[in-house]
């Protein structure tokens, strides 16, 4: 099962060009939900006027999202699906049951605009809520990503890292009516980095000098692999056996492999770590520090 919708631009006009919801529905062996939702969304823009890129409500479900939380950054690997809760606020009409197994809502981020994105992802679940009034609910509800689909269209690509935006979607199954609203809020997807540290010789003589190696990589969404990041800033860090904190060293660059390597003189017992802070497409990670006996 899984709430997915990918928004395309149609007629020049902003608009739900397909929408999977959970198999439940489909028990009574009838068309396809994709077919079903194509049909609704036809019905609902046909004869109407152009809709508009807002952050208002987009539909004709009387229902309207706010307080949209979602963590500040998820990074994603090259094998395994992750999952971050999102929760939100509904508001709806007296006419709305959001209780009523009929009526399903979930949350959504996408790359690029609302009006062409690049890629929108959802939940394998819908959201599940809580009347907190007559007329509002919480709800809180999946983004599921999977780096290994085989769903074109949800298929990540290296181009889409950085900063997804918010949206949340509603559909009421009896009266055939939805509802989308964009530009909730913003989260960055990031491919996933991994950090080494080696310094030797182990151990050194005090005064000697260290060469300490490692290897900034992250994930390639696109071949399921990881490979150097080129050009970063790392630092190289030292902590002092016995002692809780790191101190910056020295600052050294990626070379075109990812690749670093620095030299540095031993001075007493302690550990040695590369670590970096990361951008708007890759996570911050620090190397687990490499002991290094000085005698």
């Amino acid at each position: 099962m899984r709430i997915r919708a990918t928004v395309a631009a149609v007629s020049g006009a902003l608009a739900l060009s397909a929408l999977a919801l959970p198999a439940a529905h489909a028990a009574d062996g009838g068309s396809s939900f994709r077919a079903d939702i194509a049909k609704v969304l036809a019905q609902h823009s046909s004869g109407k006027a152009a809709f508009t890129a807002t952050s208002a409500p987009i539909g004709d479900l009387n229902v309207s999202f706010s307080d949209f939380k979602i963590t500040k950054a998820i990074k994603v690997g090259t094998t395994s699906k992750v999952t971050t809760w999102v929760t939100y606020k509904l508001t709806h009409g007296a006419d709305v049951d959001v209780t009523d197994s009929n009526v399903l809502t979930g949350p959504l981020i996408y790359r690029g605009s609302s009006e062409n994105p690049d890629n929108v992802q959802g939940g394998q679940d819908p959201a599940t809520c809580v009347d907190t009034s007559a007329t509002t609910a919480t709800c809180k509800g999946p983004i599921d990503i999977d780096p290994r689909t085989t769903d074109a269209e949800a298929k990540l690509r290296n181009s889409q890292a950085g900063t997804w935006h918010g949206a949340a979607l509603a559909i009421d199954f009896d009266s055939e009516k939805t509802a989308v609203q964009f530009d909730l809020g913003t989260t960055l997807v990031q491919r996933n980095s991994t950090l080494t540290v080696n310094a030797s010789p182990e151990p050194v003589a005090k005064g000697k000098t260290l060469t300490v190696t490692g290897k900034l990589s992250r994930a390639n969404w696109e071949d399921h692999k990881y490979h150097g990041y080129t050009g970063q800033s790392v630092k190289l860090q030292f902590r002092k056996k016995g002692s809780s904190s790191y101190t910056t060293l020295k600052t050294v660059t990626t070379d075109s492999t990812g690749n670093l390597k620095t030299t540095t003189k031993a001075t007493v017992d302690g550990y040695y770590r590369f670590s970096f802070a990361g951008t708007t497409t890759t996570p911050a990670v620090s190397a687990a520090g490499d002991f290094v006996d000085v005698r």
